[in-house]
């Protein structure tokens, strides 16, 4: 759980409910660690705001206070997006202490959330995707399993548009090759079911019968992609490998895991894909998370009829 400075230790009855809180988010809600991290996190930090100014209990906070707390928070020069978290975080809190009982009343559903500004991702075009591919499959010659793993995982990042963690937590058995589909457990724990195509399943084959038995240790289970030293690959490990393999590439952004996810999604709506299709491929709780990418692809086009036009 976060911790709270000496400066700014809680009273009792808020440090249990903090507890409280922290194990339904890991047990009821399934949140991934990160997630319940940066709830806590931004929980204790209000609480302890609350604490300064008189409140004892979680069932005296009031709208007051809570804007209060972000008041401060915005002086502090937090971005938009993380403020627009917060306050999300706390209306979620302030919800669930109802529902418990701890709160007889809800202050959180008055609270607004600042509009966070939209950024378009960047992305890879589709000559930029087939040079790091190139280049990678060109290197796993020399690397060896390591190579062929990571020409897998490029294959498959790029393929399917999945998050890292949800690569990083893919087991030999969440795919079915005969369908070219993978199972996938993404936010909540909710599962979702996304297809990948011929190029993902050439890698994916030689890096199982290749690739995976040489790195294989003792311990490493079921998991699809394994470390340098046999065991399930870390999300770190990742982003480092994606990183790398990118920028091998002359001209191309710096990206990362989570670019290529942006640039499989843009593909896809150039492609002429609906965004009802990404948005289920890509495990998105809401539409608005996917229309970003329209305006990704807006903004290519208007790029491109600006280039091209005599009258642009």
């Amino acid at each position: 759980m976060a911790c709270v400075s000496s400066d700014d230790l809680l009273p009792e009855s808020m440090t249990l409910a903090l507890a409280k809180y922290e194990r339904h988010l890991a047990s009821e809600r399934d949140l991934t660690p990160h997630t319940v991290r940066a709830y806590v996190g931004d929980i204790s930090s209000m609480l302890a705001h609350a604490s300064r100014l008189g409140h004892t209990d979680v069932g005296s906070l009031d709208i007051r206070t809570l804007r209060s707390w972000l008041a401060n928070q915005q002086t502090l020069g937090k971005a938009r997006t993380t403020m627009a978290r917060r306050a999300t975080a706390v209306r979620v809190f302030t919800a669930w202490a109802l529902r418990v009982g701890l709160s007889h009343s809800d202050p959180g559903a008055l609270l607004g959330s600042p509009k966070a500004h939209r950024v378009l991702p960047a992305a890879l075009d589709q000559q930029e995707v087939r040079a790091v591919l190139e280049e990678a499959g060109a290197a796993a010659v020399a690397e060896g399993p390591v190579g062929l793993r990571d020409v897998a995982i490029l294959e498959l990042l790029y393929a399917t548009g999945i998050r890292v963690g949800e690569l990083c937590g893919l087991d030999v058995d969440d795919i079915d090759r005969s369908r070219r589909v993978i199972r996938v457990f993404g936010k909540g724990r909710k599962e979702r079911t996304v297809p990948y195509g011929v190029p993902a399943e050439r890698a994916i084959t030689t890096w199982l019968e290749a690739g995976r038995p040489a790195l294989f240790v003792a311990g490493a289970g079921a998991a699809l992609f394994l470390g340098a030293r046999g065991a399930r690959i870390d999300q770190r490990t990742v982003r480092s490998m994606v990183h790398k393999r990118i920028a091998q590439v002359p001209g191309a952004p710096d990206l990362g895991p989570h670019g290529l996810r942006h640039t499989a999604a843009t593909h896809l709506l150039e492609g002429g894909a609906d965004l009802r299709t990404v948005q289920e491929l890509l495990g998105h709780a809401s539409l608005s998370s996917t229309q970003i990418y329209t305006h990704v692809s807006n903004e290519r086009l208007r790029a491109a009829y600006q280039q091209a036009h005599p009258r642009a």
